[in-house]
């Protein structure tokens, strides 16, 4: 989950972007401020990962706010005029979107931030994989396992989630299937497609399938694609 502010002078922008971000469960709005003084002080005392920031406002615009800030959250800039937009990349953000806010737009510069965030998180943990027996903390609503990787047969990416497949459970984290290709041991995990990653350890079958790909059957009853591309690597992996 993002924790994101709002900021914007204009009471009717906010709301229309308020009632485009209830598209984006990713996003948990903590607040809405319009003007920079406000924002400096939700920042401090919130700490949000992601600040939707107009550039025109009253007293200090968008740029003086960022000169002010102690820490750097990921910003997305939202302004009416695509003067400001080459100055807005300088200070790294994220996107620049115009006004009145696409949906379509919207989502792609939220899955940025995502994408973002899940990178800073692998560079933090110095990218260690982890092994069979390393247990993580799965969440999804109020629900929530504690569950060995050896005993996950299967990541299928939906969108800016991944379903995991253990047991008879199939909850869904906000990760992105590149982020967990990279966490994961390749000795016990695979990268079938764009869509699946599948556990080596629980595969029951396979056979050839259209283009020169592969199906592959798992012990818990899900037929898996493997692209042609990733076809010929897995014949190397499974073969002695």
């Amino acid at each position: 989950m993002i924790k994101a502010i709002i900021v914007d002078d204009e009471r009717l922008a906010r709301q229309e972007l308020k009632s485009l971000l209830k598209n984006f469960p990713e996003i948990n709005l903590v607040d809405e401020c319009a003007n920079a003084q406000q924002a400096l002080k939700s920042i401090a005392e919130l700490q949000p990962d992601l600040i939707f920031l107009d550039i025109q406002m009253p007293g200090k615009n968008g740029f003086d706010m960022l000169r002010d800030l102690e820490f750097a959250p990921k910003i997305i800039f939202i302004s009416a005029y695509d003067e400001y937009a080459i100055r807005a990349f300088e200070v790294n953000a994220i996107d620049y979107l115009l006004k009145p806010v696409q949906t379509e737009r919207l989502g792609a510069a939220i899955k940025r931030a995502i994408e973002k965030s899940e990178k800073e998180l692998i560079s933090k943990n110095d990218n260690l994989q982890l092994t069979d027996e390393d247990q993580v903390f799965v969440k999804d609503g109020e629900r929530c396992w504690f569950v060995k990787l050896s005993e996950i047969r299967l990541f299928e990416s939906e969108g800016n989630y991944v379903r995991v497949y253990f047991g008879q459970y199939r909850p869904l984290i906000l990760r992105s299937l590149n982020y967990l290709d990279e966490r994961l041991s390749q000795k016990s995990f695979f990268r079938a497609s764009r869509k699946h990653i599948i556990n080596l350890k629980w595969i029951e079958s396979m056979e050839g399938w259209f283009n020169g790909g592969l199906m592959v059957k798992m012990k818990g009853g899900e037929q898996i694609e493997i692209s042609r591309r990733q076809a010929a690597k897995f014949k190397d992996i499974m073969s002695l």
